[in-house]
């Protein structure tokens, strides 16, 4: 597959893969004959969707490691860890746990939540600000040793978004279950990027976006859940199968559209006769030169990579972006003069500069940022 195989603007270098995926020309169209099969009729379509949505979701489960019947379809994260704070109870006092490297709108959920319950967030500072330079071990030293007798839950990365690491998500899973608390894992960059077997990470709530790397329409995410707390999963909507219980009760609201989740199992096909091996074999590997050609030509500083992960960061010079305002607005002149996206993170002291690999990429791409980066940089 390359560029021709997708709908992208062949006249920009699309290095932003992580932040919203790119759809198969052949999933999108799947996605529209779903589409105009609604709008054939209607009234037969959303009698037999909840079928329809099961069976997709069987094949989901399958291609996740997961249970069937304890996971669900939702738009995205966002709304997966929302869904899953909604559903533990929390008492005035108690602490929810998050990283300094939490995506933003879950953070956005986890204060929400606390603050309705009057219990309060604490924000872990892992190791490794400077270059992203930590182990496994050290990280789950830090957000382990965290727990007080008031932490009732940790959210926490499978990888994170910022930045770009694996998290030792096992490790930290085992660690908060034998401490009492509750695990919430945002998983929005591991489907298609990383192997999974959910049934064996046992997490309380895990969620994962298929939009990414598993070549599904967006918005396409899942929220699976331990078997303790299906019984008490509390949706963010009521629903008409409200009384059914999870996931109906989660996965059905009435006229929605749901042809994105109807044909996330056309791009788990896909992904499946490419070749999961080769696939992350390749971005993995370009995605690692890109790093490399942004180091050699704009002078960047590379951090830590995981290199089994189809994204890699370098950290700008120091006070460039450190704040969300300039990082936005140097993103928008990126776009501007050299018809790039990438993706410009703020980060204290210096912001980064988070770059991904898909099928579609070439060594190009991030040359033409590299070049181009350095004079925006210099002036």
């Amino acid at each position: 597959m390359d560029l021709d195989d997708f709908s992208l603007d062949p006249s920009v270098a699309h290095l932003n893969h992580g932040s919203f995926g790119a759809v198969p020309n052949q999933v999108g169209e799947r996605q529209e004959e779903l589409r105009r099969e609604v709008e054939r009729n209607p009234d037969v379509f959303f009698a037999t969707v909840l079928d329809r949505i099961a069976k997709a979701r069987n094949e989901v489960a399958a291609f996740l490691g997961g249970e069937p019947e304890g996971m669900a379809f939702v738009a995205n994260v966002t709304e997966g860890v929302a869904i899953a704070l909604n559903s533990v109870p929390l008492a005035p006092g108690d602490q929810i746990l998050i990283t300094d490297h939490t995506y933003g709108a879950v953070e956005i959920a986890a204060r929400r939540s606390a603050e309705r319950a009057g219990a309060e967030v604490v924000r872990v500072t892992l190791p490794g600000q400077a270059d992203g330079e930590w182990s496994g071990e050290e990280v789950a030293e830090v957000f382990l040793g965290a727990v007080t007798p008031r932490t009732k839950v940790a959210v926490f990365d499978h990888i994170t978004s910022p930045t770009a690491r694996l998290l030792p998500v096992g490790r930290l899973v085992d660690g908060f279950r034998a401490l009492g608390v509750v695990t919430i894992v945002d998983g929005a960059h591991a489907p298609g990027m990383l192997d999974l077997d959910l049934s064996e990470l046992g997490a309380d709530f895990w969620t994962g976006n298929l939009h990414k790397w598993a070549f599904a329409p967006r918005p396409s995410g899942v929220l699976a859940v331990a078997p303790a707390w299906r019984e008490r999963v509390e949706p963010l909507i009521v629903s008409f199968y409200q009384g059914d219980g999870f996931p109906r009760s989660v996965e059905f609201q009435g006229t929605g559209d749901y042809t994105a989740w109807l044909a996330a199992p056309y791009g788990l096909r896909l992904f499946g006769e490419l070749g999961a091996h080769a696939v992350r074999g390749h971005n993995n590997g370009l995605v690692a030169r890109g790093q490399e050609i942004l180091a050699e030509i704009a002078g960047l500083a590379p951090w830590r990579a995981d290199p089994e992960l189809s994204m890699r960061v370098l950290r700008l010079p120091h006070g460039v972006a450190e704040t969300t305002p300039r990082a936005e607005a140097l993103s928008a002149e990126i776009f501007r003069k050299l018809g790039c996206r990438a993706g410009i993170r703020a980060w204290p002291g210096a912001g980064l500069v988070r770059l991904s690999a898909q099928l579609y990429n070439r060594e190009e791409d991030y040359r033409r940022l590299a070049t181009g980066l350095g004079g925006i940089l210099g002036g």
